[in-house]
């Protein structure tokens, strides 16, 4: 496709063609979850069959609290630094530096994990499950599971909203009263507790260890059909048509110098702008902002049979074989994470963006300015 085609098509705000990342299996691994975000909040939608897992994150979940970086008395030592630095004695230099000059504390604080949504199913067994499918979709930024058991074919989505600032699961299945399951919430962190407020609605608030930072997530539950009802920290749902579920989650972080937010009171307020709205107004809002950047950029690099494949076996095959198409998707896989990990208010894209299931990420998952901080905002030129 000739170039002046493909701006056109920028232009016009269309996509060149789906852009799907597809698999016949659940994530074994973090690594292999498919990521949403909405720039304050991340998930990572593992697609289990019987007991699935919703990793989620927020983004001033972080170890420290506000304070000075600078070392007393530093200035002092900065003539002899560079003396000795004039003299060519480097290891000289950088042993005073450490000692009398650099930051305190010398390294960055860390960015932690959230929490989980822990869906179980007790009548699904994953040894009798067919028809699998996990799927993101680029272009409307939502994630999907698709599986029969028992004669009945489940159906979930999974989307993060920036206009509504909440993560949405939908659970579905295609004969009315097959859906139950038990929905839950887990900590990243031992100073924490999760209990039901009501039978529709779980809390999760706690601290961060070394860290001024306190959080909150709420878990809203609301099905259609069948009986619903809180079990202790969880909240049951038995022989359901359907099933929608809103999670918020919020800090008392309000600036580097300020912590003195109320993370309740947030949460309240996200879920009141909620509130009444359904499944398919929720999808729609969200898809549509997301769009409205997403579709600023279409790429056409050719397209070859091996594009029908899941993205697993077409990864393994790419070293050896014409799959022109798996660039474009690629490339568009890295603009759709800085869109969901970088949005306006909000916190920049760190090492891992939005995402971390780890309290002791790689590299603190912090910002490192001298490249890695450019790196992630590259798809925004």
């Amino acid at each position: 496709m000739k170039l002046a085609a493909l701006v056109l098509l920028a232009a016009a705000g269309w996509a060149v063609e789906p852009l799907e990342l597809w698999y016949r299996q659940p994530a074994l691994d973090w690594e292999e979850a498919l990521p949403l975000g909405n720039g304050r909040m991340g998930a990572m939608v593992f697609g289990r069959t019987a007991q699935e897992r919703i990793q989620f994150n927020e983004h001033t979940v972080w170890t420290g609290r506000p304070h000075d970086y600078a070392h007393p008395g530093a200035y002092r030592h900065l003539g002899r630094i560079r003396e000795l630095l004039f003299q060519g004695k480097q290891a000289e230099a950088e042993k005073l530096a450490l000692q009398e000059f650099m930051s305190v504390p010398i390294r960055q604080r860390v960015y932690q994990a959230f929490g989980d949504i822990r869906l179980e199913f007790p009548g699904i067994r994953e040894n009798q499950v067919s028809d699998y499918r996990r799927s993101l979709d680029l272009d409307s930024a939502v994630a999907a599971v698709r599986f029969a058991h028992g004669g009945v074919t489940y159906r979930r989505e999974v989307f993060a909203s920036w206009p509504a600032q909440v993560i949405v699961v939908r659970l579905t299945a295609d004969k009315p009263g097959s859906l139950s399951f038990l929905a839950g919430l887990k900590s990243a962190h031992d100073e924490s507790s999760v209990s039901a407020a009501s039978k529709d609605e779980l809390s999760m608030s706690g601290a961060v260890a070394d860290s001024a930072i306190r959080f909150e997530a709420r878990l809203k539950v609301n099905a259609s059909g069948g009986r619903q009802e809180a079990r202790g920290d969880r909240i049951a749902v038995t022989g359901a048509n359907s099933a929608t579920l809103i999670l918020t989650g919020a800090t008392n972080f309000k600036s580097y110098l300020d912590v003195t937010g109320d993370p309740q009171q947030r949460n309240d307020a996200v879920l009141r702008g909620v509130r009444g709205k359904s499944y398919d107004g929720l999808r729609a809002a969200h898809v549509a902002d997301h769009q409205r950047l997403f579709r600023r950029v279409a790429l056409d690099l050719g397209r070859t049979p091996a594009a029908t494949l899941p993205t697993d076996e077409r990864i393994r095959a790419f070293a050896g074989g014409d799959d022109p198409q798996l660039v474009a998707l690629l490339y568009q896989f890295g603009r759709y994470l800085l869109i969901g990990s970088s949005r306006p208010g909000g916190q920049p894209a760190n090492l891992q963006g939005v995402w971390n299931d780890s309290n002791r990420p790689a590299w603190d998952s912090k910002y490192t300015v001298n490249i890695n901080t450019e790196m992630n905002y590259w798809p925004a030129e």
